[in-house]
């Protein structure tokens, strides 16, 4: 057997048990998917995934849309994935999506 070392790492409980539950339903164990997520950073030279802002913007836009008391809107994005807001129909977005 291989030698190994420990890992200790502080996380919220619902994060822990969501991930528990997730590598459960692909037949792994959080700690199969750490020693994945470890060795996977190691051949690609850095993280294995491209970080991005998305879940922050995405609670901005969710609070904006809550200041405007809208009950329903109809966004579209460009072919780059940035949102398309028609200043007419959504002066209220369209200031924050420009104004922040």
């Amino acid at each position: 057997m291989a030698k190994t070392a420990n890992l200790n790492i502080r996380i919220d409980p619902e994060t822990k048990a969501g991930a528990e539950r997730l590598y459960a339903k692909l037949g792994i164990t959080v700690t199969d998917a750490v020693n994945m997520f470890l060795r996977q950073s190691l051949i690609d030279g850095g993280l294995p995934f491209r970080p991005n802002a998305k879940p922050a913007l995405d609670e901005q836009l969710t609070a904006a849309l809550e200041r405007t008391h809208a009950k329903e809107y109809t966004l579209d994005v460009d072919e780059h994935g940035s949102l398309i807001i028609d200043k007419d129909l959504h002066p209220e977005l369209y200031d924050w999506a420009v104004n922040g």
